[in-house]
């Protein structure tokens, strides 16, 4: 059985992506800075770099997603992280609910309970 793979839809794909964790990291770098300058633990001056090289790099961002025809990638691939992140904090604040949608799995999967989760306590 043989894989067809369009070879430019792949490469926009990663570079999606790529531009998708850049984006990512560029919003936390923009917090730590917030906090930074709001702690006054930077000086004027590094102030200034720091705004005009997070500046820099949203340009850069921007540029590569227009050129690239990019911008519909990114935004689906962020909203998908943004969906798992969501998930994931979601089944640490509720992890009853998160039991009981693992229960719900297994008989969904088999019909019947697992003799496992009939023998044991779930732990959280």
């Amino acid at each position: 059985m043989s894989i067809n793979i369009d070879e430019n839809n792949l490469k926009k794909g990663l570079l999606g992506l790529v531009v998708a964790l850049v984006e990512i990291i560029q919003d936390l770098l923009e917090k730590q800075a917030l906090l930074r300058i709001e702690n006054g633990s930077l000086s004027d001056e590094e102030v200034e770099r720091l705004g005009e090289a997070l500046f820099d790099l949203q340009e850069a961002l921007e540029a590569i997603k227009i050129d690239n025809e990019l911008e519909d990638c990114v935004y689906s691939v962020r909203e998908g992280l943004d969906k798992v992140v969501d998930q994931v904090i979601d089944k640490f604040l509720n992890p009853t609910r998160w039991i009981e949608e693992a229960d719900k799995n297994e008989r969904n999967n088999t019909g019947e309970l697992p003799i496992s989760l009939l023998n044991c306590e779930h732990s959280r």
